[in-house]
């Protein structure tokens, strides 16, 4: 029976223990070249293991247990003259409460650090460390710092720093209510606790202390207010060798899908299925340029790895619900002008923005500065928490960022469900009315709704992304449910585009359910020249009787027709219902069923 290391982040557990584990150790040789490092990946995406590796790998102390935790690896069979020859002394910065005052968080630093001191003095006993001299100052964990540092000079033994989450409970004050934004400035300003003690690492890094330090992270906004105290990391996140450094590769996740379908006595047609939901759910990242194969997220991939295991079918939910991305940074981006214009856009699947280049360095003062959150400032910001990833680059030699799949796109939509709907009681309404599409094969009551709720929201703000991907946006946050279907927005179909299908999961088509195919068109009150009050006068076979819905609705069902043939060629036999729904503004709906 495979062994999957769900919520396992102890290198030798896993690596002495029979799990599953994709070998990453052959990367050792490339990241020893640094002295310094920072390595940058969205949240749940297996860096702690990676720094764990690190530690077993060059601690002095694990030197008898190398053969057993390495031998069988690609490090194990060349390593490096470095290994098992450093002091290892970690910091785990998500432990540091991130709640309270400046001066208690301060303390929860500094207890954090003078913690992983003395356990550091203690793993070291037997290599002449001398627990009774060290000196723990508890209210000055930087005291306590230097005091190891003199006894280990002594001892004539280098030290690697391996600090975790270095961001992570910086980057909760900053995204909290109320103060927050002041509390995270006198956390990381001049005499901040942060600044000084970056401060205090570089200076032990040159010679005297720390002879190496790799630090991991989710965003580089924290070290963009402490660069002053801390310039001398290398940047290493959007380097090619690393880009699946972190992450799972097509191959080793079809290799555990493979072994699950065996150990369940299932078809191997399983295996495929399998993959078309994995690829559609937990694929798609990519962490430099260049021509490299998209990343799997990790922590996901073995969520559903687990799942099948214990049901031997796939899981009802594709995303745990405890690793679920932190949504206070959608609501911070929906807060800026503009920011829900970007999260419109980004709730269409496939869909891609462009920026010249990516941000580098999120400061205090960036973060608060309305005038600097332009749509680079803003798709940055996505990109590092793992909400955007890299698409390419367009014909310009500009970057082309995107959602990288459907857990993420499902975020956004639920922020922009909340932002339209904010009432709960409109909300259920709207999902009422999109279970009578899915479940029925009726549209009337969903076109019903947008058009006499979410078009009156529309018309009550300064919504200038009024067009066709506005209606999209309208209608995808009803339906959105990915719980039964692969929700497409655009997907390629022939050589065409549909604007949404609504594909059954192949584990869900045992439902009496319907896939859905739907085009939109958009026109503009101008377009038939009418005010908004004319248009919502109209009756329904008034609003049909104009050339421009006409053209519209005939326009729209030949497209439909076409992508529903090429839909059945793709997937096979489908219980599929189609409609083209023709907007006159932010006033009225006309829709057909395509036959």
């Amino acid at each position: 029976m495979m062994q999957f290391p769900y919520g396992i982040t102890d290198f030798k557990k896993i690596a002495t223990g029979g799990y599953f584990y994709c070998d990453r150790t052959d990367r050792i040789p490339l990241l020893e070249r640094g002295q310094s490092q920072l390595f940058i990946r969205p949240r749940r995406f297996g860096k702690s293991l990676l720094l764990s590796m690190l530690e077993h790998y060059y601690d002095v102390a694990r030197k008898e247990e190398f053969e057993d935790i390495f031998g069988h690896l690609a490090i194990g069979k060349e390593p490096t003259p470095l290994r098992n020859s450093f002091l290892v002394l970690r910091w785990d910065f998500s432990c540091v409460d991130a709640n309270g005052t400046p001066d208690q968080i301060r303390k929860s630093l500094h207890n954090h650090i003078n913690a992983r001191i003395g356990r550091f003095a203690t793993q070291y006993a037997n290599a002449g460390f001398d627990t009774g001299t060290l000196a723990i100052d508890w209210s000055d964990a930087l005291v306590t710092m230097e005091s190891m540092l003199s006894m280990t000079m002594t001892l004539g033994l280098p030290v690697y720093l391996l600090i975790d989450e270095y961001d992570n409970f910086a980057n909760t004050v900053m995204m909290q209510d109320g103060d927050s934004r002041e509390r995270y400035g006198e956390l990381v300003h001049d005499q901040g606790i942060l600044k000084t003690l970056f401060k205090a690492i570089k200076a032990s890094t040159s010679g005297t202390g720390f002879d190496r330090v790799f630090i991991t992270g989710v965003s580089p906004v924290v070290l963009s207010d402490v660069t002053s105290g801390y310039n001398i990391a290398e940047n290493i996140y959007f380097e090619r060798p690393f880009n699946d450094l972190c992450g799972f590769g097509e191959a080793e996740v079809k290799q555990a899908l493979v072994g699950l379908m065996k150990e369940c006595g299932l078809d191997e047609g399983m295996t495929e299925q399998g993959m078309e939901l994995a690829r559609s759910y937990y694929d798609g990242y990519r962490f430099c340029r260049g021509n490299v194969e998209n990343v799997y997220n990790p922590t996901l991939c073995l969520y559903f790895f687990k799942q099948f295991q214990t049901e031997c079918e796939f899981p009802r939910k594709m995303l745990d619900a405890n690793l679920a991305v932190d949504q206070s940074k959608l609501k911070y981006l929906a807060a800026i002008p503009q920011g829900h214009e970007v999260l419109g856009a980004l709730m269409q699947w496939g869909h891609e923005l462009v920026v010249n280049d990516l941000h580098d360095r999120f400061g205090l003062d960036e973060m608060l500065n309305s005038s600097l959150h332009n749509q680079e400032f803003m798709l940055s910001f996505l990109y590092y928490f793992g909400v955007l990833t890299l698409a390419g680059e367009d014909a310009l030699g500009e970057l082309k960022l995107k959602v990288p799949n459907l857990v993420m796109q499902s975020l956004f939509v639920e922020r922009v469900q909340l932002m339209l709907l904010p009432d709960p009681v409109e909300r259920d309404a709207g999902q009422h009315a999109a279970k009578r599409l899915y479940q029925h094969g009726d549209i009337a009551p969903l076109c019903g709704f947008v058009q006499d709720t979410l078009f009156q929201i529309f018309r009550n703000r300064d919504y200038r992304w009024a067009n066709e991907l506005t209606l999209k946006t309208a209608f995808l946050s009803l339906l959105y449910n990915d719980i039964l279907y692969i929700m497409d927005s655009e997907p390629e179909i022939g050589r065409g585009y549909a604007d949404m299908t609504m594909i059954i999961r192949p584990d869900m088509r045992r439902f009496d359910i319907f896939d859905v195919l739907l085009e939109f068109k958009f026109l503009t009150l101008g377009d038939l020249g009418l005010s908004g009050e004319q248009a919502r006068d109209l009756t329904d076979d008034q609003a049909r009787q104009f050339p421009p819905v006409v053209r519209a609705l005939a326009e729209g069902t030949a497209q439909a027709e076409r992508y529903r043939d090429d839909l059945k060629r793709k997937y096979g036999r489908l219980r599929l219902t189609s409609f083209v729904v023709v907007a006159i503004g932010f006033e009225r709906l006309v829709w057909d069923r395509v036959e």
